[in-house]
């Protein structure tokens, strides 16, 4: 079976692919998107394609699915999204994303979020996805919120980001709820 390609109404959930790194590297290097991400920007395209090698290898592993973001009618890669940290056993990942500040405020983090989660409970049979947040990310904060996730407590210094730790908010929703 292939890398599983999902729909939404505007966009296409494809694998990230080699020819992507240019429109990775984009996101991953611009200051505003990685603002509150967890790493550190990229310097270069190489990360990029390093990156993408990742994913394909947390794939392959069955750790970690990761999604690129396309306009159906566009090819361009807007974004990502996906889970990592699966585990098989206690049914549960976290997702994560990141969409390039062009596109912000559209709703397109929404669409693909919700259709990520659906894809995690009905094909992958998880029955909690977990999302950390950094808590000065308050727009990640809200769509979580809105989309039916529940805010369970902070994680004190469990993200360190150019060498400053961070405390983080910890989202959980349940395949019941």
């Amino acid at each position: 079976m292939g890398f599983p390609v999902l729909e939404t109404e505007r966009l296409l959930l494809r694998e990230i692919k080699a020819e992507d790194a240019q429109r990775l590297f984009i996101n991953f290097s611009n200051p505003e998107v990685m603002k509150h991400y967890g790493s550190e920007l990229m310097d270069d395209i190489e990360e990029a394609r390093g990156l993408i090698h990742s994913f394909h290898i947390g794939y392959k592993e069955g750790k970690a699915i990761r999604w690129g973001l396309q306009l159906k009618n566009n090819n361009s890669l807007i974004g990502t999204v996906g889970f990592h940290a699966i585990s098989t056993k206690n049914r549960r990942a976290e997702i994560g994303y990141e969409l390039n500040q062009g596109y912000w405020g559209k709703g397109f983090a929404k669409e693909a979020i919700l259709k990520v989660v659906e894809y995690g409970f009905e094909e992958m049979a998880l029955k909690r996805i977990g999302a950390v947040v950094f808590l000065e990310n308050k727009s990640s904060s809200e769509l979580l919120l809105k989309l039916g996730f529940s805010k369970e407590g902070v994680l004190r210094d469990y993200m360190v980001q150019n060498g400053i730790s961070y405390d983080t908010n910890v989202y959980s929703l349940l395949a019941h709820e």
